[in-house]
């Protein structure tokens, strides 16, 4: 197992050299690599082996660069460090638990961490005998676990921190509190490991701070019968000296000096034992309260021979020992040893050593008087630095509820004016669409106007063709005429009433007039007609009778009428959107004479109509002294 814990330990510490190495070579550790090493660090178990070496390590990590922007893994560094050396350097171990508790306090959260450094603390000052200073950071540490916000606490941690609240509590009277830390400890202990020292712990504190309450026997009983079945359990596991004294304290409570004389001389037994094989004050200590207890016992049972034998051998540890003899137990003691002169009947050296008592414990309590006024100097000073942390802490909130604040009101005035702009887009939008459809409409008006001043024009020619069959006796072919006229007009009144009309209803149109010119000019001209191929003309839609007018242009200006010899050539030709028109005619020998009038009206009201058709719309006129003059129109359409 030591093996595989060094193998361990070599990965790791391989892993981070690389890592410090990459670091030098401008590659630095992101923070979820550090975190990931700090957590693996965390989690693994010290032991006499692997203790220098882990211990390498989190110094390293003390001065990464990525940790010391980061002030949680700093603070879990400095705690770490605090803890591998709180095991040899109380200084160093008090250096950097202090550093953490400055890193960790002034953030909000982390309450897992402040937690483990609050205990942190309170274990150093409870080592350097500042009780009242160590309570402080204990019951903050427990306030966290039992307010259930130090989330990612391991039980054995909870139950840790509880135990040494509870524990120091009991010593400074705080008896109920101890009660309660005491009791929130139970139902976790089921949780820990078998043979896990804070079961036994947990039971032997609350037989003592029961036994303190003065609680009934059948209080504790309950406790001492688990105590027992612990020990009985896992009796490798567990000091027995803690249940004789859990015992003794039951016998205490029941009034048993018997029992009580019993189990003492059971522990005594024990601790002579690690006494010899250990040289350690406290043991020594406890020894020497031992002896001086059931000297005492013996008196109240009216043994006084028995009674001074343990309070000699209480003398001759005193005697070998003399400065390392604490102050409560030599009071403990002399109570002891003047009780014995009592019962002897040495009422003078009973007095004696009551005036010594009471010269000792006013020494004693000179000394607490003195180190408790210091303590609560510095609990002061703690409780006024944590106060001016909590106000920092809220004026910070205040600060981020106003910025949030500010923010919101930012994002509404924002919203506001996206809102305004989007209502002033729509209206400017409505306006220019209401003034297009205006404009549409008056340009349909416009061309209708056109259409209506067309059509006694061309009604106008229609009756002068007549008029010149009927003088000149040609009734057949005014009959004709006046059929194919007829049909004509009834095309262009359907048409009239239409906007856009489809071009194969326009080509028609056009056909007739043309037929009907050919009469009205005794077939002086001939004339083709050059559609679309594969398109579905019903589906091509144009204003109506646009092109005609320039049909009859080219008849009346591009036709020598004596010859007979005419053409018109009309071609059709449909790109994306526009429809490509090319009349062609065959031109005169002879000049034309002035227009009249009416001509003049009709090339005028077509040019407006085609310029009411947009841009896209264009007129363009070619004219050759040999082929007559042709004339391209480009006419918008729709589908």
């Amino acid at each position: 197992m030591r093996s595989l814990n060094r193998i361990f330990i070599g990965l790791l510490l391989s892993l981070f050299f690389i890592a410090c190495s990459r670091k030098q070579n401008s590659f630095s550790p992101d923070r979820e690599t550090i975190a990931a090493q700090i957590k693996a660090l965390e989690d693994l178990k010290l032991n006499p082996t692997n203790g220098d070496s882990i211990r390498r390590i989190w110094l390293q990590l003390d001065r990464n660069s990525t940790v010391k922007k980061d002030t949680v893994l700093a603070a879990r560094v400095k705690y770490y460090l605090a803890r591998l050396y709180a095991m040899s350097d109380q200084d160093s171990a008090l250096f950097f638990v202090k550093q953490a508790l400055e890193l960790i306090e002034p953030t909000t959260g982390n309450a897992k961490y402040k937690a483990l450094i609050y205990n942190g603390i309170g274990n150093i000052r409870s080592i350097e005998a500042k009780q009242r200073e160590a309570g402080y950071y204990y019951n903050k540490a427990a306030t966290i676990v039992l307010s259930d916000t130090a989330a990612g606490l391991s039980t054995e941690a909870k139950s840790a921190i509880l135990l040494s609240a509870a524990q120091n509590n009991l010593s400074a009277f705080q008896y109920n509190l101890a009660e309660k830390m005491n009791r929130s400890v139970l139902p976790l202990i089921d949780s820990l490991p078998e043979g896990h020292i804070n079961r036994q712990r947990v039971l032997v504190q609350m037989i003592q701070t029961l036994n303190t309450l003065q609680r009934p026997a059948a209080d504790i009983a309950p406790y001492l019968h688990r105590l027992e079945e612990l020990h009985a359990k896992n009796p490798d596991k567990y000091n027995i000296s803690f249940l004789y004294d859990s015992k003794i304290q039951y016998y205490e409570t029941a009034k048993k000096p018997d029992s009580i004389l019993h189990y003492e001389l059971l522990k005594i037994a024990i601790d002579e034992r690690l006494h010899q094989q250990t040289a350690s004050s406290i043991l020594m200590n406890n020894l020497f309260v031992d002896y001086s207890n059931v000297a005492a016992i013996y008196v109240s049972l009216n043994k006084p021979t028995l009674g001074e034998k343990f309070i000699q051998k209480a003398g001759k540890l005193k005697a070998q020992f003399p400065k390392l003899i604490f102050p409560n137990n030599e009071i403990t003691f002399q109570n002891s040893l003047a009780a014995v002169y009592r019962l002897q009947g040495k009422d003078k050296a009973a007095i004696d050593v009551l005036n010594h008592l009471v010269q000792l414990q006013r020494g004693i309590y000179q000394s607490e008087n003195t180190q408790a006024i210091a303590e609560m100097n510095a609990l002061y000073q703690l409780q006024a630095k944590d106060q001016s942390i909590r106000i920092l802490n809220e004026n910070i909130k205040i600060n981020k509820l106003q910025l949030q604040q500010n923010r919101l009101w930012l994002i509404i005035s924002s919203l506001a004016v996206i809102l305004l702009i989007i209502v002033l887009f729509f209206l400017y939008y409505s306006f220019r669409q209401r003034r297009f459809r205006q404009e549409k409409e008056k340009v349909l008006l416009q061309q209708q106007l056109l259409r209506t001043q067309m059509e006694p024009h061309f009604i106008f020619n229609t009756l002068s063709a007549v008029q010149s069959f009927m003088r000149l006796d040609k009734k057949e072919n005014a009959i004709k005429y006046l059929n194919r006229f007829s049909r004509l007009l009834r095309s262009n009144l359907e048409l009239s009433r239409e906007n856009l009309v489809p071009l194969n209803e326009e080509l028609e149109t056009l056909e007739n007039y043309l037929i009907l010119q050919q009469m009205r000019f005794e077939d002086a001209f001939h004339y083709h007609i050059t559609q679309p191929e594969d398109q579905d003309l019903s589906a091509v839609m144009l204003p109506p009778m646009l092109i005609q007018p320039y049909v009859e242009n080219a008849i009346l200006h591009g036709i020598d009428f004596e010859t007979g010899n005419g053409n018109i050539d009309i071609q059709f030709e449909l790109s994306a959107d526009i429809l490509q028109v090319r009349i062609e005619d065959s031109g005169k020998d002879s000049p034309d004479l002035p227009e009249v009038s009416h001509r003049s009206l009709s090339g005028t009201i077509s040019r407006e109509r085609m310029q009411l058709l947009g841009k896209k719309a264009s007129v363009q006129i070619t004219k050759s002294p040999t082929a007559g003059t042709t004339v391209t129109l480009h006419i918008p359409v729709t589908y």
